[in-house]
């Protein structure tokens, strides 16, 4: 199964081997993020401001179109950190498959996992996404977002190279411990704007299901039977999904994957543009 992780996907292509030779470190592989790309609700803790337009790179689901767009704005090396003002707009997401991306170019079995970090506001998981990669092992996550600077403005007390299986919660867990009582629906959703519920944890479980057959899309991008705030959910379909999942051989997860419900479509609904997208081309 590891094998699988450490060849490119449809979104973390490398065709330029733009991404090739770099060295296997999470760490500098990090701080190379940091010196493409600001997160787009962050940047004024930088000194910049992005417009709709500047905005337009966090729709990118393919890392290649996104060098692109970095590459546009200064063709310096991809190691070089630019000022700030030539970083291109980002978010989690856009770290993390810059960085999976990396590690499978250096054939490090490595992938995106959508849920959510309890480290940004006391007491809430924030809808999130990290990377998770192959030690030789196990499975280790890394937050690629954080830079020095969040660390002053977050209560992050870890090392964001290892990120403690409670500090962040793929999908599949989140799901379970909402279902257990443990944590209440209200915990999970992204503060700013006021959203939380069982339905958004549903919701980053058939992502991060998706990026667990290599198919990372935006954390808007809606399918299938991904619920809204007032739609039922199906519980015995998302206990059955949240279990394949955590399932370390992932045994069953491509059958349950087929359900159309759960299926990737070639067209997903980007909420955030409110427009219908072709997953492979945008």
């Amino acid at each position: 199964m590891t094998d699988f992780f450490a060849t490119p996907g449809p979104m973390t292509g490398d065709p330029a081997g733009e991404l090739a030779g770099r060295p296997a470190n999470v760490a500098g592989l990090a701080a190379v993020g940091h010196g493409l790309m600001i997160h787009e609700h962050l940047a004024g803790a930088y000194g910049v401001s992005y417009d709709e337009t500047d905005r337009e790179t966090v729709h990118l689901r393919q890392v290649p179109r996104l060098l692109e767009r970095i590459r546009a704005v200064s063709p310096a090396p991809l190691t070089t950190p630019r000022p700030p003002e030539q970083r291109v707009a980002g978010n989690c997401r856009q770290f993390t498959v810059l960085m999976v991306a990396a590690l499978r170019a250096a054939g490090v079995p490595a992938r995106a996992r959508c849920g959510f970090g309890g480290y940004f506001v006391p007491g809430f998981y924030e809808d999130h996404w990290v990377c998770e990669y192959w030690t030789g092992e196990r499975w280790r996550l890394v937050d690629p977002q954080i830079d020095e600077k969040q660390l002053g403005m977050f209560p992050i007390d870890f090392d964001v190279t290892d990120v403690p299986r409670d500090a962040f919660l793929v999908g599949g867990d989140a799901w379970q411990r909402y279902r257990r009582g443990e944590l209440p629906g209200d915990v999970f959703g992204l503060s700013f704007a006021g959203e939380s519920g069982a339905w958004w944890t549903a919701g980053n479980l058939m992502r991060d299901a998706a990026a667990l057959q290599k198919i990372e899309l935006l954390p808007w991008d809606v399918w299938g039977v991904m619920p809204g705030p007032a739609d039922p959910l199906d519980e015995a379909l998302f206990d059955r999904l949240a279990e394949a999942t955590l399932d370390p051989s992932l045994t069953g997860l491509a059958e349950l994957m087929e359900d159309p419900g759960l299926r990737v479509p070639a067209a997903v609904r980007n909420v955030v543009l409110d427009r219908e997208e072709a997953v492979l081309t945008s």
